[in-house]
């Protein structure tokens, strides 16, 4: 679709899958047929923090999500490390100068043979600008197989600013939307006490406004802080609200 036409689509997503389906076929457009999307926002010096934290969204295979993600493999890649370290758009040609130097440390040179064997030889990486040094998103596009790294760099040299927009743009809605993982998940009923005590209600007020016991709050206060892996309510407050699950509107 035309680029007007497309921010005007990411303006409107009511959900996640909405915009990622409707964004891997804007990016296909473009000869980027697989894609990885990963933001963070528990980055230390040394960590990216927990990865059942992550936002992760990716059309890719299972073959190579297993490898890359659940293995990983992620973490010693080599433009993984670039974003870390940069913002904006970087070339694959990076790590291909560097695999030809013999630049590549043993962990690093491992993520690349396991892409080259998966037929992820060019492409770009989009580090975004983040507003704090914990948060850091980026993606990774991946030219179909049979596009030499010359031909996607020709590519970006006519299209890369446009596409470089649709991709911060759609990041920045992804930082709006909901988004909840397996293991972060809450009921509907964790969610509402979460709402009520980020309104500054304790706990008999709560018990009061959704006609039950102290004790059944408190059962659902504690479930909550175990589904978002926190110690204290305030410290679930702040993570659901972080990922948009709070004051979410049911369909």
């Amino acid at each position: 679709m035309k680029i007007r036409r497309y921010l005007n689509f990411v303006c409107g997503a009511q959900s996640l899958e909405e915009l990622w389906h409707g964004h891997v076929q804007q990016m296909s457009e473009y000869g980027f047929d697989r894609l990885i999307y990963g933001h963070t926002r528990y980055k230390t010096e040394t960590s990216l923090g927990d990865p059942d934290d992550f936002v992760i969204l990716s059309n890719h295979e299972n073959a190579y999500l297993d490898g890359f993600l659940r293995k990983g493999l992620y973490f010693h890649a080599p433009m993984l490390r670039w974003a870390l370290e940069n913002e904006g758009p970087g070339s694959w040609r990076i790590v291909q100068e560097m695999a030809a130097k013999g630049a590549l440390g043993p962990e690093a040179l491992k993520v690349h043979e396991f892409n080259q064997a998966l037929d992820m030889k060019a492409g770009y990486t989009i580090s975004f600008c983040s507003s704090s040094p914990r948060y850091k998103g980026a993606i990774s596009l991946a030219a179909r197989p049979g596009l030499s790294q010359d031909q996607v760099d020709a590519l970006w040299q006519d299209e890369g600013e446009d596409i470089v927009l649709m991709n911060n743009v759609a990041h920045l809605k992804i930082l709006t939307l909901p988004y909840e993982t397996p293991h972060r998940s809450l009921t509907k009923r964790q969610r509402e006490v979460l709402q009520w005590v980020g309104d500054g209600k304790t706990t008999q007020d709560i018990a009061l406004l959704m006609g039950l016991t102290p004790a059944t709050i408190e059962k659902h206060l504690r479930l909550a802080r175990e589904s978002l892996s926190v110690e204290t309510t305030a410290q679930a407050v702040l993570k659901a609200a972080l990922y948009n699950q709070m004051y979410v509107v049911d369909a």
